[in-house]
């Protein structure tokens, strides 16, 4: 193994720093934490429930006896069994010409690398979603034929999401919770173009600074991911879909001197998470499936 770093000037390792760089890199907002319902255990597997089949109201006429209705509460379970790891290897030598700002930066990085795992498991469990395609021009739930995402239609499938979630009896939800869309890069080029050929004040705004990650436009919030499955794009009701991480190894570091008798230091970060999509609820997540 030869890794190369520039000059420097420091014979250690800043463990701590390196643990709270880590670790603050980690606690920023990334995509999956902001649309999905994130849990910090240490259980291996952990319950979801929810009410499948719901009760409903009675109608009756004064002096009748009413009837009990009939509902079904199912659990599923969350497992977090999934493993990322990232171990970094600094050469004795290295080490002593190691900068402390280069030790940061591959705190970052290590911390960046564990998210963008977990954004990908999330981003690839679109099979468990609802499909949702274009049949005509008209965005469609059940569907798979492929919409291509451009300025002029970015909005028609926005509108046709939003329609989607209230025939599926998730409006409360989501107004409660909010709409998300994860697009791509270039999906979120189009929402901007959209955004900057549009209104007066949005478009002021957004042919001064674009617009960022996270922007609310048309009733929904908009989030960009380089990690999606190709032709595959995630939206839905906000924090419905559910992420467990082990909170043990979240955000810790091992360190190791001379790992496999070689002469450096090693610096192992890890990931243990699960991501499950709940049945009952798969109506308000949306796999858009895209050209």
């Amino acid at each position: 193994m030869a890794n190369t770093l520039g000059a420097g000037g420091t014979s250690s390792v800043y463990k701590e720093e390196w643990l709270t760089k880590l670790q603050e890199r980690l606690d920023k907002p990334v995509t999956f934490k902001e649309v999905c319902d994130v849990t910090y255990s240490d259980n291996y597997i952990f319950n979801v429930p929810y009410m499948s089949t719901e009760f409903s109201a009675q109608t009756g006429t004064r002096g009748t006896a009413y009837s009990f209705s009939d509902f079904t509460l199912t659990n599923e379970q969350l497992t977090i069994s999934t493993k990322e790891v990232v171990p970094i290897f600094i050469d004795r030598a290295d080490q002593a010409q190691c900068t402390y700002v280069s030790q940061m930066e591959m705190a970052e990085r290590q911390a960046a690398l564990l998210l963008d795992k977990v954004e990908s498991a999330v981003l690839a469990d679109h099979a468990a979603w609802t499909d949702v395609g274009d049949v005509a021009g008209v965005i469609t739930s059940g569907n798979t034929t492929q919409a291509t995402v451009s300025a002029t239609n970015i909005d028609d499938i926005v509108r046709g999401v939003r329609r989607i979630i209230t025939v599926a009896n998730g409006e409360e939800l989501a107004n409660r919770n909010g709409i998300f869309f994860v697009w791509r890069p270039a999906d979120f080029e189009a929402l901007e173009q959209f955004a900057q050929a549009n209104g007066f004040n949005l478009a002021d705004a957004a042919l001064k600074s674009g617009i960022d990650k996270g922007y609310y436009l048309l009733g929904a919030y908009h989030y960009v991911s380089n990690s999606h499955t190709a032709n595959h794009v995630f939206a839905g009701v906000r924090k419905v879909h559910k992420v467990g991480i082990l909170r043990s190894t979240w955000g810790q570091i091992v360190v190791t001197q001379d790992p496999n008798l070689q002469s450096g230091v090693g610096l192992i970060a890890r990931a243990d998470f699960g991501v499950k999509t709940p049945t009952g609820l798969k109506s308000i997540l949306y796999d858009i499936n895209v050209t």
